[in-house]
């Protein structure tokens, strides 16, 4: 669904506040968030020389002194750094840090109390005449400014360096001239709690400009979706992802948002349920909608829209388009005009399958691009697609055979796949449903090169399984998802394994349908086509021949000007570089740890160019990992 409100027909140039060729002072880079540097020392022709030139441990001494088990579901980081002025930036437990980014060398460090930083890294405001540059993160429900220069507390930002936001925010602010834009971070059941609201802060003082209501109050656009009262107090539609995108030209804010709570059930809320599952236009200074679009109608599966969009300017059949992709979840990636939010390439709204759930109102349809092609699986048949030990191996694939016995009849009707139901007392009978619950495309999102308009998505083939039951009156909701595993979380499509303290071994436990698992795609959106796409990670415990399995993977990549992709993302610990005009592998290196995170490269000061990745594991399809040596790796030429 899309709803524009007003039309531009002036071209107007994507970038205005460039970054630094050498700095990489945001998560997307830039505000466009295409992930692309101009730097090119590291090219084509010798990326295969890389070597570590150093490391940065991130658990403290004295973290490391009080022990304990490691590898936890989430993992210990999710970090990017920023690089600025020849300083970077970090996040590490309690720790808010600034090194040398020649050398790892700590600057300054401040110690956080009363909850921990955002593992995902921290925000950079180069200041005015009236305030330093700072440093700002999020902590839970505050917000807090940091002197760039001393790592010292600002107390001109807030109450004395703090801003209490209410509502928590895990992710740094994306920042935007002297405005600071938060998501939130709120649960998935019950269905009331904490609204989702995207908010904007002045970066100077610390004060609240304006709120965009994520679930509209009556008068507001997209009020009609809801029924009755179903609007009150309604949690989730959230953006929770890593950062926001800005169209600079315009003064255009993208935030994107998850589903509606609760996830899996949604009787007490009939329509469509805006503005869950979408990617909204606001105005920068206002907060004003421009216009939306709408991926999921009614969400049932948890497909949330984490990452947000990449800006690029297309050149279509001959014609200039401002336009930005979108992906998510769903596993399809969404070209659309950026000013008006039409399509490019068309899209289909497609009749789904109905769920015969007690009370559930599903959406007759559900849009589906014509272009680009679907990115991640969403059809399966149990009788010829099920994995064999000709696949893979024996113990695997017996693993899965059970599963499947204890699921009852599995069940798949394509694209939007409801949950089954199953009756009280009736035997087992199961949804696998494709994507699962971490997609297709979870947070780590897309990267893009402007130059040729290739965008660059990995993707996971990583089912969700299971049914729809009555719950105990004591429950949070009356009818929620379980399955042979049990609870949502567990409920994948694999051989689920624990250790021996009953950890899960994300890696070690692999997806139950044959091979491939993970791809990695190059799409061009000039044309809507793949440019190229790959088979993406190796399974190291199959023999020669087999190995080629592809991954289950996080996190995301960036692109270079040197021609290069790089990437870690698949939980088979390797970091990857390739040729972003045909997809060939140049370079790997092999990890202590799965880089479930995405890269950054900058230029040193020393004039070298560097990449650095964060592996701590995480995304709960790694392995416990009991060293807690998890690490920035930063990788130069000799």
């Amino acid at each position: 669904m899309i709803r524009s409100f007003y039309i531009i027909l002036v071209t107007l140039p994507l970038f205005g506040q460039t970054p630094a060729p050498g700095d990489w002072p945001r998560y997307g880079r830039d505000l466009a968030s295409t992930r692309f540097s101009p730097l090119r020392q590291i090219t084509t022709g010798n990326v295969a020389k890389l070597k570590t030139a150093w490391t940065y441990r991130l658990r403290s001494d004295a973290e490391l002194a009080r022990g304990g088990r490691g590898g936890g579901i989430g993992g210990y980081s999710q970090v990017t750094p920023i690089v600025v002025n020849g300083v970077m930036y970090i996040t590490a437990g309690n720790r808010v840090l600034a090194l040398d980014p020649d050398t790892g060398k700590e600057i300054w460090k401040y110690e956080v109390t009363g909850g921990n930083p955002s593992a995902r890294g921290v925000t950079y405001w180069p200041g005015d005449k009236e305030n330093p540059p700072r440093i700002i993160f999020t902590s839970g429900r505050r917000m807090i400014g940091l002197n760039a220069r001393t790592g010292k507390m600002d107390p001109g930002f807030g109450k004395e360096g703090e801003v209490d936001i209410v509502v928590p925010y895990n992710s740094p602010p994306t920042i935007y001239k002297n405005t600071l834009f938060l998501g939130a971070n709120v649960g998935e059941q019950p269905a009331t709690g904490a609204p989702g609201d995207t908010r904007a802060y002045d970066a100077r003082t610390g004060v609240k400009k304006w709120e965009f209501h994520s679930v509209p109050h009556p008068g507001e656009l997209g009020h009609e979706s809801w029924t009755g009262d179903e609007w009150k107090d309604r949690t989730g539609v959230n953006n929770w992802g890593f950062f926001m995108t800005v169209d600079e030209a315009r003064d255009t804010l993208y935030t994107t948002y998850g589903s509606p709570a609760s996830d899996f059930y949604g009787f007490d809320r009939q329509g469509n349920n805006l503005f869950g599952n979408s990617v909204v236009a606001l105005d920068v200074n206002t907060g004003k909608v421009k216009w939306y679009f709408q991926a999921v109608h009614h969400d049932l599966w948890d497909m949330d829209l984490p990452p947000a969009p990449i800006l690029l300017d297309l050149t279509v059949q001959g014609k200039k388009i401002p336009a930005l992709a979108q992906t998510g979840k769903v596993g399809y990636m969404y070209i659309l005009n950026r000013i008006t939010g039409e399509p490019v390439f068309g899209i289909n709204e497609t009749p789904v399958a109905q769920s015969k759930v007690p009370g559930e109102h599903t959406s007759p349809t559900q849009p589906i691009p014509v272009k680009p092609p679907q990115l991640a699986r969403h059809a399966f048949d149990p009788a010829t697609e099920m994995v064999t030990a000709a696949d893979t191996n024996e113990a695997h694939a017996q693993a899965c055979a059970g599963l499947a016995e204890k699921s009852g009849p599995l069940h798949n009707d394509g694209p939007f796949t409801p949950w089954v139901y199953r009756e009280p007392g009736a035997p087992p009978v199961s949804s696998v449903i494709f994507p699962g619950a971490i997609g297709g495309t979870d947070w780590g999102g897309m990267s893009a090169d402007p130059r040729n308009n290739y965008v660059f998505v990995n993707t996971s083939d990583y089912a969700s399984i299971g049914w729809i039951e009555k719950m105990p009156a004591t429950a949070r909701v009356p009818y929620d998802q379980r399955s042979a595993y049990g609870a949502p979380v567990p409920s994948k499509f694999w051989d689920r394994k624990t250790d021996a303290n009953g950890a899960l071994m994300g890696s070690s436990s692999w997806p139950c349908q044959k091979p491939p698992w993970g791809f990695l795609t190059a799409v061009n959106a000039n044309t809507g086509d793949f440019a190229w796409r790959i088979v993406f990670g190796v399974t190291d415990e199959l023999p020669e021949g087999k190995k080629n399995t592809g991954r289950v993977n996080g996190g995301g990549s960036i692109a270079t000007a040197g021609g290069l992709v790089f990437i870690g993302a698949t939980n088979d610990k390797r970091f990857h570089a390739f040729d972003s005009k045909t997809g060939k592998l140049l370079w790997e290196i092999k990890l202590e740890y799965d880089a479930i995170a995405t890269p950054m490269t900058y230029s040193g000061k020393n004039g070298k160019q560097y990449v650095a990745i964060t592996a701590s594991g995480g995304l709960g399809i790694t392995d416990p990992n009991p060293s807690n040596n998890e690490q920035i790796y930063v990788f130069a030429l000799p």
